[in-house]
């Protein structure tokens, strides 16, 4: 028996894009000689659709196309996921399934019994757990299909009182099938081998991984789907972060005898510069180009300082967009230095992209005088300064509403965590590019983005970094040394460790507490802030929730 995987890129409530994708994904794999094709988790509807599973219509649609996809079953069985509905009044109005099609019949239907409601995920707001699990019998063969969190139950510590395989080992099964929507974190792709890995120990069976690829706004999937042999080696891992559909014969990973050593599993529990960057990389570009291509935007703006964070932002968006369809924008004020100036012009001019200098002295001055008479001769602050950033705000979105372009956002993950930022004005945007990269691990990606020659002039990576609001100002003045701020912000945002551990790890006892109440006092800005692309196991963004008003460690 040959079973394909087809690693896929589906586009949410789409529903006449993703339909195609999957038929077009039987065809390849009919041509390929196989006897099922498995795709992944929702591709019927995309994942998350969220609470347009909440509307009948939607729901409709779902079934529409497995009734349109199930037409082309008469010589290949396809395992596809979407929504079914619950008969039971109790309970849910869905199940999160996988349908089994064979010979223009749906044959079995697969309910998914662990629902994850942590970080990103929400599924039991929407979905009922499975309380019936059998195997799917095909060709002389069974099959124990579960769907993505199904497999993940297993170590010390389970997170869910049932493991669906245990229930479904009770019929004997020959392989086990996984529909998946895993995103990406730059920690995770190892952490997710380990558990199929764990999963074929246990339970001595081939594993069929098929995990879905493609960003569906601020989630990114990175595809990796992956077939084990009985012995828990990896046969076939697929390519990361771009569609795929590949396969092999069952019964060769059945009768596998020889176990290939691996190394241990270790957790990363501190954050490292340079991991995965060129993982982080190419999650961002492919953020980009899907919020870009399925909103059908086309252009992109960004104002561009000589900083390093928005001379990344370009970087990125011009590999993502087209150097043609992204416009920077100097805009200098009278704090700003000729250098800055001169190293934005000359990262555009490596670019190759459009660029326009708008000096904002005279805009400054008018809103100064304007603003005199109720300043009450207070001394010059943040309320100056914040303006210049405010007006950069204003002209970018002023051409974006002219011109149709998505303002790109500049703030990293170190700036946004302790509020570094301006509200309406550095922190405007459409999409955030850097809200998940800690500083440090920006000018790693600088480094990477530069890896075949200089695209990012090297004064942008030397100098210290500033917001250029006051004279001689540096980030230095209001933050922290980055290398120490960000092990710290990344101690209590992803690891969420309180103060004493990160205090036991040897940082310094009053820097930890500034850095955290900072994190805390300012999350009524990040709650303003747009969509983030997610690069960590934890981003701000739907997959952190803490209050707004809230006393703990502000």
């Amino acid at each position: 028996m040959k079973i394909i995987l087809a690693q896929q890129n589906y586009h949410i409530g789409n529903f006449e894009w993703n339909t195609q994708q999957i038929l077009n994904g039987i065809k390849t794999a009919e041509a390929q000689g196989a006897d099922l094709v498995v795709f992944s988790e929702l591709c019927v509807s995309g994942y998350p659709p969220r609470d347009f599973l909440e509307f009948e219509d939607f729901i409709q649609q779902c079934y529409a196309a497995i009734d349109k996809i199930r037409a082309y079953t008469q010589n290949i069985a396809v395992l596809v996921g979407g929504p079914c509905r619950n008969p039971a009044p109790e309970g849910k109005d869905l199940f999160n399934a996988a349908w089994f099609l064979y010979e223009g019949e749906v044959k079995q239907i697969i309910h998914k019994t662990l629902l994850p409601t942590y970080d990103v995920f929400d599924e039991y707001r929407y979905f009922e757990p499975s309380f019936a699990w059998n195997v799917i019998p095909f060709k002389g063969k069974k099959l124990a299909v579960t769907v993505c969190e199904d497999i993940w139950n297993l170590g010390d510590n389970p997170l869910y009182r049932i493991c669906p395989m245990d229930q479904l080992m009770e019929q004997q099964p020959d392989v086990m099938i996984n529909l998946s929507a895993s995103p990406f974190d730059y920690d995770h792709d190892e952490d997710r081998k380990e558990i199929i890995r764990a999963n074929v120990r246990k339970y001595k069976l081939p594993m069929f991984y098929c995990n879905t690829v493609g960003s569906q706004t601020e989630i990114v999937f990175d595809g990796g789907s992956l077939i084990f042999d009985a012995q828990g080696n990896i046969v076939k891992e697929f390519p990361y972060f771009t569609e795929a559909i590949d396969g092999l014969e069952l019964e060769p990973l059945q009768n596998a005898t020889n176990t290939v050593a691996v190394k241990p599993y270790v957790p990363v529990t501190e954050l490292l510069f340079d991991h995965n960057i060129d993982r982080i990389h190419q999650a961002i570009l492919l953020g980009i180009k899907d919020y870009f291509g399925k909103m059908g935007f086309k252009k992109a703006i960004l104002g561009s300082s000589g900083g390093i964070d928005s001379a990344v932002v370009l970087a990125l968006a011009v590999e993502a967009l087209g150097k043609e369809n992204v416009r920077a924008i100097l805009m200098p004020s009278p704090y700003s230095t000729e250098h800055s100036v001169d190293d934005a012009v000359a990262l555009s001019k490596n670019l190759d992209n459009p660029y326009d200098i708008i000096r904002i002295n005279d805009i400054y001055e008018s809103f100064l005088q304007t603003l005199q008479p109720y300043f009450q001769g207070l001394p010059f602050n943040v309320a100056e300064e914040n303006t210049q950033s405010r007006i950069r705000g204003n002209l970018l979105m002023g051409l974006s509403n002219k011109f149709g372009y998505i303002l790109l956002n500049t703030s990293n993950k170190s700036e946004l965590s302790t509020g570094y930022g301006t509200l309406y004005g550095d922190m405007a945007g459409g999409l955030s590019v850097l809200g998940d990269v800690y500083k440090m691990q920006v000018y790693a990606l600088a480094r990477y983005i530069n890896r075949n020659g200089e695209i990012i002039p090297q004064n942008i990576i030397d100098k210290a970094p500033s917001a250029e609001l006051r004279p001689n100002q540096k980030d230095s003045d209001s933050l922290p040394d980055y290398a120490v701020l960000d092990k710290i912000l990344y101690q209590y945002i992803e690891r969420r460790q309180g103060p004493k551990e990160i205090i036991a790890q040897g940082f310094d006892p009053a820097l930890v507490a500034r850095t955290l109440k900072l994190v805390n006092n300012n999350e009524y800005k990040r709650n303003q802030f747009c969509p983030i692309i997610r690069v960590s196991s934890k981003a701000f963004g739907v997959g952190r929730r803490v209050p707004i008003v809230g006393k703990y460690l502000s």
